[in-house]
């Protein structure tokens, strides 16, 4: 970045670094929202985490087995169809913030700061492998995607703002908690956040598009862009993954997939039911929504991984139900305190946890893999 020439917004960063720049630059003279950061730094098993890995191990992927799909996804990266367009244009709705109902707008900022802090996560988790690895495929792939998340998580930024408050993010950077993960772990977990995002963020795109009623906020009428950049990036993935046949094959790795599927597809029932006014704003059953996300995450992922959750098996919502049940039964015992709040909460989490093990029991589909793993969005 010429330092006399800067960017004026993160939308047309080539670089997380620009991106970020310019985001530190919109905030000059705005004050710092403290709840609004202090929830980003909350590190529960429902909040996004920071994460740090064997950085030398990812950057000795060799890619030169899948070669051909990955110069193809590279290229249509650097190619970057979405610069310029994570910024507010005429299509922008004006926000009535001090007239949205209260705990709609309670629910949609914990929303925004969510997915703020995860998109950011990524960004950082991303930029360092870029600054740490030599590998030139690696360095070159996690430097487009920090880019493209560092654009996401200014995006909400800039829709946070219009409510007085922001995510100071390079206050996360320097004070949040990391998460060791292996490099394996980082490809299951990373993988299924960039695809289940993209189910996520189609299903709500589809659905206020056939009932623009329901569109309470214009950030909405971003989210087919945004989800296309998840799935280019769940793409990557699905190509490390590839590199490594014993990542998806062996016994032990095949029950460490079988058990993120669980992990994400749970924490998400949970963290959305959360948030019943939000999603009745928009028009949307949330029970309903969930599945319908499962079930385009499971067929997208019948990509790479060889097996698939039964999401329509008795005990799956049963148990989902009773995990929802258990995380309100612990939020409830922090607030209580004492004596009686820990009992309360080690109560919680028993049931939480067998809940867990009840569905991670449920006997997995298996699937057949296919020999290439591209795919294109198809939602």
């Amino acid at each position: 970045m010429n330092a006399q020439n800067p960017i004026k917004h993160s939308a047309y960063a080539k670089t997380a670094e620009e991106g970020l720049a310019a985001q530190e630059a919109l905030d000059a003279g705005v004050t710092t929202s403290e709840e609004a950061t202090a929830v980003a730094m909350q590190n529960t098993l429902l909040t996004p985490r920071f994460y740090t890995t064997d950085f030398d191990e990812m950057d000795a992927i060799d890619v030169s087995s899948v070669r051909d799909e990955w110069d193809v996804l590279i290229n249509s990266m650097k190619a970057d169809p979405n610069r310029g367009h994570f910024q507010k244009n005429e299509d922008w709705d004006d926000v009535d913030w001090d007239g949205m109902e209260p705990r709609l707008k309670r629910e949609f900022i914990d929303f925004l700061i969510s997915s703020c802090t995860a998109e950011f996560s990524g960004c950082v988790l991303y930029k360092e492998m870029k600054r740490r690895g030599a590998n030139e495929d690696i360095t070159t792939l996690f430097q487009l995607m920090a880019r493209d998340e560092a654009r996401h998580a200014g995006f909400i930024n800039d829709a946070l703002r219009e409510a007085g408050i922001r995510v100071n993010l390079g206050f996360l950077t320097q004070q949040k908690k990391y998460t060791y993960f292996r490099p394996k772990f980082i490809y299951y977990a990373t993988y299924l956040s960039e695809k289940i995002g993209y189910a996520r963020y189609i299903t709500i795109f589809r659905h206020l598009e056939a009932h623009p009623e329901h569109r309470f906020h214009p950030i909405f009428k971003w989210f087919r862009e945004w989800c296309n950049d998840e799935f280019s990036h769940g793409e990557a993935f699905a190509l490390l993954m590839k590199t490594d046949p014993k990542l998806t094959e062996s016994f032990t790795n095949k029950l460490w997939i079988k058990f993120f599927l669980t992990a994400v597809y749970s924490t998400m029932w949970v963290r959305d039911h959360q948030r019943p006014v939000f999603h009745e704003a928009l028009g949307v059953d949330t029970t309903w929504y969930g599945q319908e996300v499962f079930r385009k995450t499971s067929e997208i992922s019948r990509q790479v991984f060889p097996l698939t959750l039964d999401i329509d098996h008795p005990r799956w919502r049963k148990n989902l139900d009773r995990m929802e049940a258990a995380s309100r039964q612990i939020d409830a015992a922090k607030k209580r305190g004492g004596v009686g709040g820990m009992i309360s909460r080690i109560g919680g989490m028993a049931k939480a946890a067998t809940a867990f093990v009840s569905l991670y029991t449920i006997p997995s589909k298996p699937n057949q893999v296919p020999d290439s793993p591209r795919l294109q969005p198809a939602y």
